[in-house]
């Protein structure tokens, strides 16, 4: 399933049948999210980083067509929690709940 790039009405009884809680569900979204926007943005960083120069005069600001075509890539990708959405639905996000899993054992 590819991930929409615009706002989609989501069947959040779909989510919580997932996890059994919808606040569960929602919780495991926003921490995937997070690692999704964190390896983006590290991804990013290092991309970028190649251009990086020395000099701390403000005046000589260059224009890379690389460096702003690298950009734009980034600006068009789908946002994290899209992203996280899509992944949680399909079944591609490993969570467990540990408070659960003691209580199970017992």
């Amino acid at each position: 399933m590819a991930v929409e790039n615009t706002t989609v009405t989501r069947d959040l009884r779909h989510m919580e049948s997932i996890t059994g809680n919808i606040y569960e569900s929602i919780s495991i979204v926003a921490k995937r999210a997070n690692q999704i926007g964190v390896n983006v943005k590290e991804e990013l960083n290092a991309k970028l980083s190649e251009f990086a120069t020395s000099s701390d005069n403000l005046e000589e600001i260059f224009e890379n067509r690389e460096q702003i075509e690298i950009s734009r890539h980034y600006e068009r990708l789908p946002k994290p929690t899209l992203v996280a959405i899509s992944e949680f639905q399909d079944g591609k996000v490993y969570f467990r709940n540990p408070a659960k899993e003691i209580t199970t054992e017992k």
